[in-house]
């Protein structure tokens, strides 16, 4: 791991933040660090408030939106709700569709399937609408490169709304609307809504026209929380305030779907990252592995007991999806092996029997081990598909953009990405990728990064100082949680090795003459336990253990030196 430590901010900023917050200068740094270097800015970040929710009507196209709906309504016509078989694509779908059956009673949904019809809008859901009397279709989290998709769709007199925050491309498609804050003629103040995010913004702006106020929306927040948490949007500014919100529904009152998730994983309290390993994967693992219409179907649902039906059926795609997952990777590994492909600048695997449900997860996986960017390629139809991956720092997006000669389509963000082309492109495609990555990544960052806020004294570490990192959260990218370096600590001599397989590190930690012990657990560091056996330095996380209904404060071990 490369360790740095961040730039620490001008000193008279974080002394006056220090002293208007009555805060130490670590927590004030941390905060100037994050931009939040004002009373009222932090009374902001650590006092979300609805109020901060911006006025949907500002994102361009808004007013077009709303328009059609209102128009389809008092026509009595037939609108299909259509998004993508992810966490973001059905949380979206299941949001906007469960608002408009509270005012309108002819609404169905449509989500692809990922093998026959693939990414986003695609042909057949467009023939299904016509085959069914749909004349407006809502696309969320998808459309804005369905070009083709939306002029065939006028054709047949279907009109499109679309509702996206993936990045355009130089030409949008002929909707009625398109509400993307990413367009650069939107002028929307937050441009890092996931798509979820970007269905809310619609239904809020149906709602201001029934008199409805933001507080009539916040029972929504639980869908746009998971999906903020899913599609590792930047949580600052409004995903933020939604997420904050978001996550109290979750643990107060949120939706059957998720009740019946929560009650499947006896789980008490949720963090956002409880929310980003236990409800996402599930929701997540009916697209890949059967069908997102499940996942649809388990968050619309109104009857708690068939909630807890769907809930059980899901909890099993997701244990079929874990042992494929790690049985596709073992292969992808041994396929780069096998081919001495260690040394290269990319991991590029395929094998055509791979399931195209996980290989986003495989590739995830692989950088575990090569950190550098990836792609997994399986058979899809008479083309193949793969999944882009990528480390920290290098923008795999452009990268694709580079290759784009030998793909036939691919979308997606700076980090993740999805792509087809033709068999017989595959390995020109491969090496122009390898070539155009060898070109332009900076070589350091081919070693895995972690980012330090703060180094400090363990002596630093008080209950207070723990509860306002606390009050932090949610974190997330552009908040991430606090990181610090401590060095010349030692265990007490109790540090062992733990865990089925004894891969994880156990330790007691106290640091100088200050003989005040401090719990820490370092996940996979099991292999270091030689280096505690005099000083060492450690980087890592506050953390909460809970025990048999006792909470104790433990530094989560992020690495050690």
């Amino acid at each position: 791991m490369r360790w740095t430590l961040k730039p620490k901010p001008e000193k008279e900023k974080v002394q006056k933040l220090a002293n208007e917050l009555q805060v130490d200068l670590t927590i004030a740094s941390i905060l100037c660090q994050r931009n939040i270097e004002t009373f009222d800015a932090a009374k902001k970040f650590f006092r979300p408030n609805l109020e901060d929710i911006h006025n949907p009507f500002l994102m361009k196209d808004m007013d077009a939106a709303v328009d059609r709906i209102e128009r389809a309504i008092s026509n009595n016509e037939n609108i299909l709700v259509y998004g993508d078989y992810d966490v973001d694509g059905t949380t979206a779908v299941s949001l906007v569709s469960s608002y408009l059956k509270t005012i309108y009673p002819n609404i169905a949904t449509y989500i692809p399937d990922r093998y026959a019809e693939g990414y986003g809008v695609s042909y057949a859901g467009i023939d299904f609408a016509q085959d069914n009397d749909f004349s407006l279709i809502i696309a969320l989290d998808c459309g804005i490169k369905a070009i083709e998709k939306v002029v065939y769709a006028n054709e047949k007199n279907i009109d499109f709304i679309i509702c996206d925050h993936h990045k355009p491309g130089d030409k949008i498609p002929d909707a009625v609307a398109v509400l993307n804050p990413k367009q650069k003629d939107c002028s929307y103040p937050f441009d890092e809504l996931c798509g979820c995010g970007v269905g809310f913004k619609l239904i809020q702006a149906l709602g201001s026209k029934r008199n409805q106020t933001i507080e009539d929306f916040v029972p929504y927040l639980d869908l746009v929380a998971t999906a903020i948490a899913a599609d590792i949007v930047p949580m600052n500014g409004e995903n933020r305030v939604l997420a904050y919100f978001g996550l109290q529904v979750i643990n107060q009152q949120p939706r059957n779907g998720i009740k019946a998730i929560i009650h499947q994983v006896k789980k008490t309290e949720l963090t956002i990252t409880d929310v980003v390993f236990i409800i996402a994967p599930r929701i997540n693992a009916a697209g890949r592995m059967k069908h997102g219409n499940y996942a649809v179907e388990l968050l619309t649902e109104m009857d708690f007991d068939s909630a807890i039906e769907f809930a059980a059926a899901i909890e099993i795609f997701n244990a079929d999806r874990k042992d494929l997952d790690k049985k596709i990777t073992n292969e992808a590994l041994i396929q780069i092996i096998d081919n001495e492909e260690e040394q290269r600048f990319t991991t590029v695997v395929y094998d055509e029997n791979w399931h195209k449900g996980v290989i986003g997860i495989v590739a995830s996986r692989l950088i575990e081990t090569y950190y550098r960017p990836t792609l997994v390629f399986t058979k899809s139809g008479d083309k193949l598909a793969a999944s882009a991956r990528s480390v920290k720092g290098f923008d795999v997006y452009n990268a694709l953009q580079e290759c784009s000669e030998f793909i036939e389509q691919f979308g997606g963000h700076k980090y993740a990405a999805g792509l087809t082309l033709l068999p017989e492109n595959y390995v020109n495609f491969k090496n122009k990728f390898e070539e155009v990555v060898e070109k332009t990544i900076d070589k350091k960052l081919l070693t895995p990064e972690i980012s330090i806020d703060a180094e400090i004294e363990l002596s630093e570490i008080t209950p207070k100082f723990f509860r306002i990192i606390q009050q932090m959260a949610p974190f997330g990218p552009q908040n991430m949680k606090p990181v610090f370096k401590s060095t010349c600590v030692r265990d007490n001599g109790y540090g062992k090795k733990v865990g089925k397989e004894q891969t994880h590190l156990k330790l007691n930690v106290f640091q100088g003459d200050n003989k005040t012990t401090y719990n820490a657990i370092g996940f996979n560091l099991g292999d270091k336990m030689d280096y505690v056996q005099n000083d060492f330095d450690i980087v890592y996380a506050l953390d909460e253990n809970e025990w048999n209904g006792y909470k104790t404060l433990q530094l989560l071990l992020k690495d050690l030196k």
